[in-house]
């Protein structure tokens, strides 16, 4: 007896999923231009080229939809941490999760923390999958960090806890948009830059 085909999926369908990606993706890239707070659902609406009740219609609400589009993020981010190679150093794990995150906020791409009295943050604390896959995030880096301190790549001093903060800041980091700004560094020169003020400090070497 042959299994059953899995139902295709009508061409409704498959427009309404790629209206909705169209959607969380320019929600994506306003979060990373102006933040929660500036950004509209009337902007979003127009960028994408439909009326806003039809943009209703996916996201109820303006929290719902930037909450959809921080949960592609960190799955984006839990997509690079899978292809990480395994044999690398903790440290150079570390090294290349922030380098992503950097040239992502430098694309465009990364959305911007929310304010901690945000209603967006509220929102984000009641996502499921916004939180499952920050654990996740932050379970994985936390081991890479203690692995790196136990090897004297990282200060064991400081709590892991500070060091996981540190590197979540990193992608959000307002001095990258500072030496982007004054124009006399490449994106990939401005990532080393800070890329090196995190890891190996300010002090003379």
């Amino acid at each position: 007896m042959s299994a059953t085909a899995p139902a295709k999926t009508s061409f409704k369908e498959q427009m309404l999923q790629a209206r909705e990606e169209a959607i969380v993706q320019t929600a994506n890239r306003l979060l990373a231009e102006k933040g929660f707070e500036s950004m509209t659902v009337d902007e979003v609406a127009a960028t994408v080229g439909i009326a806003k009740a039809s943009l209703y219609k996916h996201f109820p609400s303006k929290e719902d939809l930037a909450a959809a589009a921080m949960v592609r993020i960190m799955q984006r981010t839990l997509d690079f941490l899978a292809a990480v190679p395994a044999e690398d150093k903790p440290v150079d794990k570390l090294r290349a999760v922030v380098r992503w995150a950097m040239q992502m906020q430098l694309a465009g791409e990364m959305p911007s923390l929310p304010h901690q009295n945000s209603s967006l943050r509220a929102a984000l604390m009641n996502n499921r999958g916004y939180l499952d896959r920050l654990v996740t995030i932050s379970d994985q880096l936390g081991g890479w960090i203690q692995a790196a301190q136990a090897d004297g790549s990282l200060n064991p001093k400081l709590p892991a806890i500070a060091v996981l903060y540190t590197l979540f800041a990193r992608a959000c980091d307002p001095v990258l948009g500072f030496l982007k700004a004054g124009g006399l560094q490449t994106d990939e020169q401005i990532v080393e830059l800070v890329l090196a003020t995190c890891f190996d400090g300010l002090a003379a070497r």
